[in-house]
C-alpha cells in the first residue's frame, strides 16, 4: 500500500510543478525557435522615394541644370514647359551639376584642364549662379556619409581631394596611384567604404577605406574596358557598374570586392539612375564607344533593369538615334531626365510608357541634375540621394 502511493507520488510531482509554474514562464518559452529574430530588410533607396522631400528643399525652383561641357555654360530647363528657360556662363568644361550633401546649393563642377577648375555654386531657390571658387580638376564631386568633407574626384593627379563642404578649402588628399582616369563612386550601405570606377589604362575599380581615407585595393574586371558610373543595389549588396567598352553592367559583391556578373545592355553602357520607387535601374547607353566627338543619332537607348531578378525588363531606344549620357528622375519618378552627349540636346523620357521628348541645349550636355529630390542627404554626383 505504500509502495503505490509513493510510485504515484513521484509520478505526479512533475505534473503538480508544472501546474504552479507562472505563467510568464510559458510567455517567455520558445516552442519552436529560440533563435534572434531577423534584421528588417535592408533599402538605401528608403527614404528617396516620392514625397519625401526635406524641408532644407523647400522654395526650391522645379528645374533641370544641364551642364553643357563645350558650351561653357548651363541650360535651365522648366519640366512643367519642357522649354529651356535660362544659360548661363561658367567655367572652363563643366562636367557635372552636384547637389550639396545639405541640399542647399547645386555645384557646377568645371572640370577645366587640371589647375584652372573650378566650381560654380546655384542658388537653387533663384536658378542664379553665384562667384565661382578656384579647385584644382573637379571631374567630379561625392561627399563624405556625415557631410564632413566633400570630395572632388581630381580624374588628373589620380587622386581624392577631401574639402571643406561650404568653402571648398582643401582638408586632405587620399592618393590613388593604381586608378587612372578615377571617375564615378558609390557608397556601402553601412558607409564605411566607397567604390570608384578608373575609367583609364585597363579599366578597373578601386576600394576606399573612408574612415582611415586609404585605399583597401584594387579589382581588376574580367573583360578589359572602361567602367563608368556605379551604383549600389536596394539590398546593399551588389555595385552595379556600368562599362562603356563592353556594352553592359558588371555586378560587383562589395563585400569580398568580387565580380559576379555582368548584364548585357547596348552599345556605350554609361550612365545610372535608380528610379523613384528603388525597384530599376536605368541605363543610358550612349550609342558610342567614343569618349568625345561621337557622331550624332547614333543607336543610343536606356535599359531598364529590375533590381530583384537583376534581369533586363525593358529596352528604350531613342527615335532618331542620340547619345544618352547622365542625369536622374523627377520627384514623382514620372520623368527620367538625361543629356544627350553628341546631340546638343536632353532627353525626357516617360517612365511608364519610354515615350522620348526632345529639348535642345548648348553643345555636349553631360551630368545634368533634376531639382529638386527626395532625401535626406546627397552623397554627389548628379544627385545620388539617401
Amino acid at each position: 500500500m505504500i509502495e503505490t502511493f509513493l510510485r504515484f507520488a513521484r509520478l505526479c510531482a512533475p505534473l503538480v510543478l508544472f501546474a504552479m509554474l507562472p505563467a510568464q514562464a510559458f510567455a517567455d518559452s520558445c516552442p519552436e525557435d529560440c533563435s534572434e529574430p531577423a534584421p528588417p530588410p535592408v533599402n538605401i533607396y528608403g527614404h528617396t522615394t516620392a514625397g519625401h522631400l526635406d524641408a532644407a528643399t523647400a522654395g526650391a525652383l522645379p528645374r533641370i541644370y544641364v551642364p553643357n561641357r563645350s558650351s561653357n555654360s548651363v541650360s535651365v530647363i522648366d519640366p512643367a514647359t519642357l522649354k529651356e528657360v535660362d544659360r548661363f556662363p561658367v567655367g572652363s568644361k563643366p562636367q557635372h551639376v552636384v547637389p550639396s550633401w545639405d541640399l542647399k546649393t547645386l555645384w557646377v563642377a568645371n572640370n577645366g584642364t587640371g589647375r584652372n577648375g573650378s566650381l560654380t555654386p546655384i542658388d537653387p531657390t533663384t536658378g542664379k549662379p553665384g562667384k565661382q571658387v578656384p579647385v584644382d580638376d573637379p571631374y567630379n564631386m561625392y561627399f563624405m556619409p556625415d557631410g564632413s568633407a566633400a570630395i572632388v574626384v581630381d580624374e588628373a593627379l589620380r587622386q581624392l581631394d577631401l574639402r571643406d563642404p561650404q568653402t571648398m578649402a582643401l582638408k586632405s588628399i587620399i592618393p590613388t596611384p593604381t586608378c587612372p582616369g578615377i571617375n564615378h563612386a558609390d557608397f556601402a550601405a553601412d558607409n564605411s567604404y566607397a567604390i570608384f570606377t578608373c575609367e583609364y589604362g585597363d579599366g578597373g575599380l578601386a576600394k576606399i577605406d573612408l574612415k582611415n581615407q586609404k585605399v583597401l585595393g584594387h579589382l581588376d574586371l574580367s573583360k578589359m574596358g572602361m567602367p563608368q558610373d556605379i551604383r549600389l543595389s536596394p539590398d546593399g549588396k551588389v555595385f552595379y557598374v556600368a562599362d562603356m567598352m563592353n556594352d553592359g553592367v558588371f555586378l560587383i559583391d562589395g563585400n569580398s570586392f568580387k565580380e559576379i556578373g555582368f548584364i548585357p545592355t547596348g552599345i556605350g553602357a554609361h550612365g545610372f539612375v535608380v528610379s523613384r520607387d528603388g525597384k530599376r535601374l536605368y541605363v543610358s547607353n550612349r550609342g558610342s564607344h567614343k569618349m568625345e566627338q561621337g557622331r550624332a543619332g547614333g543607336p543610343g537607348s536606356v535599359t531598364v533593369i529590375d533590381f530583384a531578378t537583376r534581369s533586363v525588363v525593358a529596352q528604350w531606344p531613342i527615335p532618331d538615334g542620340g547619345s544618352p549620357d547622365m542625369g536622374n528622375v523627377s520627384a514623382d519618378g514620372k520623368q527620367l531626365w538625361l543629356s544627350g552627349r553628341f546631340d546638343s540636346e536632353v532627353y525626357m523620357i516617360d517612365t511608364t510608357s519610354g515615350t522620348v521628348t526632345k529639348i535642345r541645349v548648348g553643345v555636349e550636355p553631360h551630368g545634368l541634375t533634376v531639382w529638386p529630390q527626395p532625401g535626406r542627404y546627397s552623397q554627389g554626383h548628379t544627385g545620388n540621394m539617401r
